[in-house]
């Protein structure tokens, strides 16, 4: 057999999470997945728009993270919304299990890429902004874009 590929391949990303969320911290946690998932992740059709993770009898599950069925699978396709386990040491969960019960904190994914050969999922510690902190943003970005675009300008004459 031939060598695993090195590096780190993406394969999806979350970008409405930093839209939505202040990110506190992250961190890297394998995924449990069967065959057909793993083919599809390599395709590139999964969904983590409404993915949410919870720490649930000492271990991590992440729900509502869709991976669309394998074109070619057969009856030992899977589930497309079935909780998919996250590989994690154990004091890791009892510290994100901690933050986890503090009001107004969740653990969301922001992206699944292969590392080594191995599905990978980053998962941050997040606290949902509100509408102003929304609107502050897009502000600060466009007055960025805005002074670029004016530097540019410049520049050229």
């Amino acid at each position: 057999m031939g060598k695993k590929g090195k590096g780190i391949k993406p394969v999806v990303d979350n970008r409405r999470a930093r839209y939505e969320y202040h990110i506190k911290e992250n961190l890297e946690a394998g995924l449990v997945l069967v065959g057909t998932e793993v083919k599809s992740l390599r395709m590139g059709k999964a969904n983590l728009r409404d993915a949410y993770a919870v720490v649930k009898d000492g271990e991590i599950w992440v729900n509502n993270f869709h991976i669309s069925p394998y074109d070619k699978g057969n009856q030992f396709n899977h589930d497309p919304l079935r909780p998919k386990k996250l590989l994690l040491h154990r004091r890791e969960i009892n510290r994100l299990y901690a933050l986890q019960r503090e009001k107004g904190l969740t653990l969301i994914p922001l992206k699944i890429y292969f590392k080594e050969g191995r599905a990978k999922m980053d998962l941050a510690v997040a606290v949902g902004k509100k509408l102003y902190d929304k609107r502050e943003d897009i502000a600060s970005r466009d007055a960025l874009r805005d002074m670029e675009r004016s530097l540019k300008e410049r520049n050229r004459a």
